[in-house]
């Protein structure tokens, strides 16, 4: 066989290990989200939760004010993005029992919800929109 071939053979091999483990790494995260805790429910079993028991708190403008939130999110893990968002929103408003879903408990739950280096996006999207983020000031130094 020529080297070439061979070499050919040996990247595409090494390819192959590292995509498999990518993959691997991604299902594993998934897997230990799913395991129950001490008290029965898993995390995602708790999101769920969160986000049924708010469902009907949610009307078109929270609707579209979370997509907008979540675009900067590569689209294959929007989904995924939003129902975590969703679900610390719901968390949040039990834990106050409202009546009515807010745009600063959209705002809070995106804080809390996802990592300190998305929040340069939601900072964005804040200044977009003349949405005063000194509320948010505390949260957004603390998370």
């Amino acid at each position: 066989m020529p080297a070439w071939f061979m070499a050919f053979i040996v990247l595409w091999t090494i390819f192959l290990i590292t995509v498999m483990f990518i993959g691997g790494y991604f299902m594993f995260r998934k897997f230990l989200k799913r395991l129950p805790k001490d008290d029965g429910k898993s995390i995602l079993d708790w999101q769920d939760y969160y986000i049924e028991k708010t469902l009907h708190l949610w009307n078109t403008d929270q609707r579209q004010l979370l997509n907008e939130l979540v675009e900067p999110v590569p689209e294959l893990f929007r989904d995924v993005a939003k129902g975590k968002i969703a679900g610390k929103i719901g968390e949040l408003a039990l834990e106050d029992q409202i009546d009515e879903l807010t745009q600063d408990y959209i705002i809070k739950g995106y804080i809390l919800a996802t990592p300190k280096r998305d929040h340069k996006f939601l900072k964005k999207k804040l200044r977009e929109k003349n949405i005063d983020m000194a509320p948010y000031k505390e949260l957004l130094e603390s998370s």
